[in-house]
């Protein structure tokens, strides 16, 4: 289909707009008339089942406002992230079949927030450090013990063993080490609602096309890490219990599609880590459907931490980029918004 033009009320100022929330009753009026004006079937209909992925375009990511912006290196990252993902689904309104967003959803303890941990003087730690194994069986750092009670049923000895456990898990994996992050995404927040430009554009695919706006949660267990949307980084307990498991359906229902777009917050953790998720799935049934996964590359940034003097106390920069190329070369295409879907390579090959 050709793409579309965007309409009138569309504003690409409002990709900085804390505050902006669109009008979801004003949406669906506007969506009937542009059904009618350019002859939108309903989304399922759709012969070829193109599937857009938004990870995590949450307030908290997506505006300096919020407690985690993923700034890039540029400052604006997710700022203008969110501007061309809007952009993206206007021109494509007729293509994509199926828009899901993430949502990262926390509560105020868990396990890679300050708020979990004490020091070895019971004082509580601050954000944007590691935890290791070796510093909690050096009693350097240890679960604030006020939360067993509530947690683990007042066994507080359970607890320090399965936080020791869990970090020992993440490091023999290698992907992670425990990183405390400030509290962000906090369910009832602001900051944990969709960036409002993105949120209009879901909403008027959603009218537009009879397709549900569908949503996925993610982050709720207090007691493990769940960048990716399709399973949490540890999933058992010291005691061989479960501790959490994997999104299983979300999983199919990504590789029932014909094409996965994938767009989103942080480059560099979350949408990574989905990824990385998702193609390991892929290896286990067929390497080759990995050709359905498209990475709308300037649509993502990664996380940095300025330093205050014009630097960064921490970029992902270069791990994002490396895991960029990783998905590439196993077979997945990195894209730009601003490319139209039928240049995007082997897009007409897909069964």
């Amino acid at each position: 289909m050709k793409p579309l033009p965007t309409p009138t009320f569309f504003d690409p100022n409002r990709a900085a707009e804390w505050s902006y929330r669109p009008d979801a009753a004003q949406l669906a009026t506007a969506a009937n008339a542009w059904r009618a004006q350019h002859h939108l079937k309903p989304s399922a209909a759709d012969e070829m089942r193109v599937h857009l992925l938004l990870i995590d375009v949450q307030k908290d990511f997506c505006f300096p406002e919020g407690t985690l912006y993923v700034a890039g290196r540029s400052g604006r990252g997710a700022i203008d992230d969110s501007r061309r993902i809007a952009e993206f689904v206007y021109r494509n309104l007729g293509s994509l079949t199926e828009i899901t967003t993430t949502l990262d959803t926390h509560l105020a303890y868990q396990i890679f927030f300050p708020s979990f941990w004490l020091d070895k003087a019971d004082q509580p730690l601050t954000a944007y450090r590691t935890i290791t194994s070796d510093q909690i069986a050096a009693g350097e750092v240890r679960p604030n013990p006020a939360m067993a009670k509530w947690l683990c049923g007042g066994n507080y000895t359970w607890l320090c063993k399965q936080v020791q456990f869990y970090c020992k898990e993440l490091e023999r994996a290698g992907k992670y080490q425990l990183y405390l992050w400030p509290p962000h995404c906090l369910l009832g927040s602001d900051g944990h609602a969709l960036a409002g430009i993105v949120h209009e554009a879901r909403l008027f695919h959603s009218f537009a096309r009879t397709a549900q706006s569908s949503v996925e949660v993610k982050g709720g267990n207090p007691l493990t890490e769940n960048y990716s949307v399709l399973r949490p980084e540890v999933m058992s307990r010291f005691d061989g219990a479960a501790l959490a498991q994997r999104n299983t359906q979300f999983v199919q229902t990504l590789l029932a599609g014909d094409a996965v777009i994938i767009a989103g917050q942080a480059a560099s953790h979350c949408v990574k880590s989905t990824i990385d998720d998702l193609l390991d799935e892929i290896a286990a049934q067929d390497p080759a459907l990995a050709r359905k996964v498209y990475l709308m590359t300037d649509c993502m940034s990664a996380v940095t931490v300025p330093d205050g003097k014009g630097g960064f106390a921490a970029d992902f920069t270069t791990q994002a980029e490396a895991a960029l190329q990783k998905f590439a070369d196993a077979g997945m295409h990195l894209v730009k918004s601003t490319d139209p879907i039928a240049s995007w390579p082997a897009l007409k090959e897909i069964p």
